[in-house]
């Protein structure tokens, strides 16, 4: 099972699942553009955008939203 799933929410967002975090942000398609949007969460289960474990990898482009290539891409060194 690969660390991190896709689930599409529509055509132009996709929340991304951690095996372990869960959400963890969302990949949005902007301007043409596929971003990765970090998500985390505060102690009151408040969002906290540009937050979470993948806080580094806060506006990543990625060329569409694919697991394989998420994966790779996100959670990397």
């Amino acid at each position: 099972m690969s660390e991190l799933q896709l689930e599409a929410l529509n055509d132009g967002v996709w929340r991304v699942i951690h095996s372990q975090h869960g959400h963890v942000g969302n990949l949005k398609l902007i301007g043409g553009v596929w971003k990765f949007k970090a998500i985390g969460y505060g102690p009151g289960a408040e969002v906290v955008p540009g937050g979470g474990p993948l806080t580094d990898r806060h506006n990543t482009v990625l060329a569409a939203p694919d697991a394989a290539l998420v994966n790779a891409t996100l959670t990397s060194p």
